[in-house]
């Protein structure tokens, strides 16, 4: 039996926010981070970023403090399910963008 020629296909595109577009205007809940409980701020190191490491959508920054581009954050809540401080905390955007006004 002869070879077989498979298509070898890989990706080379790095995902980046955006890619599914300004999605923040449909997010129903809303992650808020508390920087007393946050590991990187209280140690003042880059440790921890376990939040940035499975934001699905990548718009969350690995900075000390690490902040979250809400244009483009769908609240999918992974970022809150994964904290193992539990420094993120999912509210409803309703009553968010009504403390903002």
């Amino acid at each position: 039996m002869a070879p077989r020629e498979y298509c070898k296909m890989i990706s080379r595109s790095k995902p980046g926010p955006g890619d599914g577009g300004n999605t923040g205007s449909w997010r129903v809940l809303r992650p808020i981070i508390d920087l007393e409980k946050c590991i990187p701020v209280k140690t003042g190191k880059k440790s921890c970023f376990t939040c940035w490491l499975y934001c699905p959508d990548c718009v969350v920054t690995k900075t000390i403090p690490p902040t979250i581009d809400l244009t483009y954050c769908k609240g999918c809540g992974i970022c809150a399910e994964e904290c193992p401080a539990d420094a993120i905390e999912m509210v409803d955007e309703a009553t968010e963008i009504v403390k903002e006004k």
